[in-house]
């Protein structure tokens, strides 16, 4: 059931618990979700980035691929349809897709832009229904070419991208895209417990947004959930579970028994891996059960 990701994210800041964003990349990978997110009883955002989107193909594609497979598959759990980290102009090719909710990440650009942009795109998102995420500060590592230092964000800032109408809030506090490394000094809970303070005492107070979720140690996340975060975001974790599946299968000499070269076949070990690294997050971010 495609919906938008505000009131599944208000739910969830309300009930302590977080709902899992899982990037999409081809088919098995939404496919793998949704089942997953189905027979968990657990709503669901699929994000799309830019990069991902013009591989499928394009954004119209992906939105008649998961809108197709989401009436197909009798999927009746809440599943929004969300762009990961956005460009003012992947917004707008989005929200013309279909697409069920944007993210437009200004985080690089002077603040003062970043406000004018974000203020314009949330009322096109909102005319014609979508949520809306913006972002403050900076996620560490690159993302669809996109290198952030991952500097934490400043509550002011965060305070007054709030103001704007947002929907929910992706704040930097220390996370990074893509595997941690060993030096990592770990989340800035003092961060996010200021930005959650000034957010309630200005009035905004609203879900926050965690980027950057593969290898962030499990008493992290649910410390983080703790402070407000409601939309926790992986992509990592299952693409390295789907490599070592298809690797396995591949050096069993699998792929050279009868027809174990079918793309169905070979393809299914790391759909199922994905499928069950996607249960392991969801019963971690509390959100089992939660449809």
């Amino acid at each position: 059931m495609l919906v938008t990701a505000k009131d599944m994210l208000d739910k969830a800041k309300e009930g302590r618990y977080a709902v899992g964003h899982f990037n999409i990349n081809n088919l098995e990978w939404t496919k793998a979700i949704l089942l997953t997110a189905q027979e968990l009883q657990s709503p669901v955002i699929l994000g799309v980035s830019e990069g991902a989107g013009k591989y499928m193909t394009g954004f119209e594609t992906v939105t008649a691929m998961v809108k197709a497979m989401d009436k197909s598959l009798g999927i009746t759990v809440p599943v929004a349809l969300h762009l990961d980290h956005g460009t003012y102009e992947g917004c707008y090719k989005c929200i013309k897709a279909g697409f069920t909710s944007i993210m437009f990440d200004g985080s690089h650009l002077p603040f003062d832009e970043n406000v004018e942009k974000t203020t314009e795109l949330v009322h096109a998102a909102h005319h014609l229904g979508l949520s809306i995420e913006a972002e403050v500060g900076a996620i560490g590592g690159e993302e669809d070419g996109v290198i952030g230092k991952g500097e934490c964000a400043d509550p002011e800032e965060c305070a007054k991208i709030a103001s704007l109408g947002i929907d929910f809030l992706a704040a930097g506090i220390g996370n990074i895209h893509g595997v941690y490394p060993d030096n990592w000094e770990g989340l800035s809970f003092e961060t996010l417990d200021a930005i959650k303070k000034k957010l309630i005492a200005d009035g905004v107070d609203m879900p926050l947004v965690l980027h950057g979720g593969t290898g962030i140690p499990d008493d992290m996340i649910a410390k983080a959930i703790s402070l407000g975060v409601s939309k926790i975001n992986v992509n990592t974790e299952c693409q390295l579970v789907f490599r070592d599946a298809t690797r396995e299968y591949i050096e069993a000499g699998k792929d050279q028994q009868g027809k174990g070269f079918d793309p169905r076949k070979l393809l299914n070990p790391g759909f199922e891996a994905i499928k069950a690294k996607v249960k392991e997050k969801m019963e971690l971010f509390g959100s089992v059960g939660k449809a």
